[in-house]
């Protein structure tokens, strides 16, 4: 009963609070698909946004359309904060102010590049159910005639990103929701809607049902179709899935404490939306296609998206912790951004243990980042510069982290040791000991962004590495230094 209890616990913490380490993973098997897995985990660090008109209400974008009791997704904007129907409708009426004239991807795309990002994935539709492209299957889009946008050249902004990106050899990816809260075969007007889930028995509205998943099938085909190239198909809300009776029973009866204290008040629902037939009917547009039916457990998923958190050890499958650079995934006013030394040590971290770093950027009501996403990314470049080497191409190696020394090593068998700075630290020890890796008798130890020989002395459990002083008072870089290891026993 324990074991049960255990088992029910990690399942429903992972249904409702995103992916965790302790899920399993089911190994994707077409070859072109494997391929480019393996070209995406050599990429290392990609760039999230989120974006939609609710950017001008500085909300978490579509939570507090939700009817679900949770501090993070109250109503605190607009006119009738506590009056759910015209809440919502006043939400959805922000469309007709939305109006981002200063919108330049360009700008987002060398920016993003010069940081050293390497793919993109944008909000081409979330929850809320607002389109941020030219879709025919609805009028709830940024192209629709009543949005403020839609008379600019610009008004398709899914295609100006992806267009932007891919200009700059990005990666493109395309975030979708499954659950789309405007539309009627999901939350059917005739329903209140109860919860984050569909608002009827699907099995019992077995014709509305299928008409919902025929909407999200024609709308990512869309996308698949029209929008150039696509490489990745993130898709996010995972409590839309097929489930067994006795899966659906077990999560409607049991109540279970969050992380907070609060009980979780949603419940699982069956939602079949007939992933593996939207699979294939994609790969025949995109051959290839990496998808990511994130928090669904089989074979769809083909990297798991531990997030906002870093996992404490490697991982025996592909990942990417999807990290927000400021204090929510959308736009807040006066939010705060990481320093750069706090996003240089996270994607290490991340890069040490054999993930992606994918950091959101939200983008702002007008059309642009905020300065001090600038300044993060900036700090990336100057990073970046001296030490990408030791970031793309590169895999784990044992024991991963040494105090505060992360490793990694690349395909040739040179090592990588960072040496992360604590708060306030501007120079580099004089002495750094080793205990875990040994260097090979003879090897050149540098550190990146020096071209001066490092000398090293064998240690019975490691070695020491000696840093000069010239060096350490003319470092090639702030945060964390990197030492290149020719070769290690």
């Amino acid at each position: 009963m324990k074991k049960l209890f255990f088992i029910l616990l990690i399942s429903i913490n992972s249904f409702s609070q995103g992916i965790y380490e302790e899920e399993r993973y089911v190994p994707e098997t077409d070859p072109l698909v494997l391929e480019k897995l393996d070209e995406w985990q050599d990429k290392k660090f990609g760039l999230l946004m989120h974006w939609a008109p609710s950017s001008q209400w500085g909300v978490l974008a579509s939570w507090s359309l939700c009817p679900e009791d949770y501090d993070w997704q109250k109503r605190t904007k607009g006119n009738n904060p506590n009056n759910y129907f015209k809440y919502k409708k006043e939400y959805e009426g922000l469309r007709k102010t939305f109006n981002p004239t200063k919108f330049n991807p360009e700008k987002w795309s060398k920016a993003a590049k010069d940081a050293g990002m390497k793919y993109m994935v944008f909000t081409t539709k979330h929850h809320d159910g607002f389109s941020m492209f030219d879709s025919k299957y609805t009028d709830y889009k940024i192209t629709d005639k009543e949005c403020a946008f839609s008379t600019n050249p610009k008004a398709n902004i899914t295609k100006e990103i992806f267009n932007a990106f891919r200009n700059e050899d990005f990666w493109v990816g395309a975030y979708f929701s499954k659950p789309d809260w405007n539309h009627e075969n999901y939350w059917d007007p005739y329903f209140p809607p109860i919860d984050r889930n569909v608002n009827y028995d699907p099995l019992s509205h077995p014709e509305k049902w299928q008409k919902y998943v025929d909407f999200t099938h024609n709308q990512i085909l869309e996308l698949m179709t029209d929008y150039g190239k696509v490489d990745i198909l993130w898709l996010d809300g995972g409590w839309v899935s097929k489930a067994s009776d006795e899966e659906t029973e077990k999560f409607n009866i049991l109540k279970l404490k969050d992380s907070k204290g609060g009980y979780m008040k949603h419940k699982m629902v069956s939602q079949d939306i007939k992933m593996d037939e939207l699979v294939l009917k994609a790969r025949k547009k995109q051959p290839g296609l990496i998808v990511v039916d994130r928090a669904v457990y089989g074979k769809n998923q083909n990297y798991l998206t531990p997030e906002n958190r870093v996992p404490d050890k490697t991982l025996p499958y592909p990942w990417e912790s999807c990290i927000t650079s400021s204090e929510g995934w959308s736009h807040r006013i006066n939010s705060k951004y990481m320093k750069g030394r706090e996003g240089i040590h996270t994607l290490i971290d991340i890069v040490a243990k054999g993930g992606n770093l994918l950091l959101n950027i939200a983008p702002t009501p007008e059309g642009d980042w905020e300065p001090q996403a600038y300044d993060l990314l900036k700090e990336f470049e100057a990073w970046m510069k001296v030490n990408s080497s030791a970031i793309y191409n590169t895999k784990p190696i044992a024991p991963y982290k040494e105090k505060n020394i992360c490793m990694t090593q690349n395909k040739e068998g040179n090592v990588f040791l960072f040496y992360l700075a604590k708060e306030g630290e501007n120079k580099i020890p004089s002495e750094i000991i080793v205990n875990s890796i040994s260097p090979k008798k003879g090897a050149k130890i540098k550190m990146l962004g020096s071209n001066k020989k490092l000398k090293w002395e064998k240690m019975e459990s490691g070695f020491k590495l000696l840093i000069p002083e010239e060096l350490r008072n003319n470092l090639p870089s702030k945060h964390a230094w990197t030492l290149k290891i020719e070769a290690v026993n």
